[in-house]
């Protein structure tokens, strides 16, 4: 079983950064692949970022890259997703996943078993 905790969220202005954190309980932690989605108003949950057990790939949708950074620390049972250039599109609720087995699709939310509660960003304009 493995719990995972946002934070990080907030407002910001368009232009601004956040850095989002989850910090994930279980001693397995670097043996786990890690997501971010998020999902705005009335709008489905959708894929912003994912990263492998080691950290040596990831992957971004195309709305968020060369904005977005995902990366993880092993040692701390933790990833991060650094956002900037914030853009009102960017308000949702963004939530960390997790799976322990290898994810052949980082952008299907079906692939991993293990969510958190999430974490507000909202981007003024």
């Amino acid at each position: 079983q493995v719990q995972l905790v946002e934070s990080g969220g907030g407002l910001v202005q368009t232009g601004g950064s956040l850095r989002l954190s989850c910090a994930a309980s279980g001693r397995t932690f670097s043996n786990y692949a890690m997501g971010w989605f998020r999902q705005a108003p009335g709008k489905e949950r959708e894929f912003a970022a994912g990263i492998s057990w080691s950290g040596g790939s990831t992957y971004y949708t195309d709305s968020v890259k060369g904005r977005f950074t995902i990366s993880r620390d092993n040692a701390k049972n933790t990833v991060y997703l650094q956002m900037n250039s914030l853009k009102p599109e960017d308000t949702a609720i963004y939530y960390c996943a997790a799976d322990p087995s290898p994810i052949a699709a980082y952008a299907r939310y079906q692939e991993y078993t293990y969510w958190g509660q999430g974490t507000q960003v909202t981007v003024s304009s």
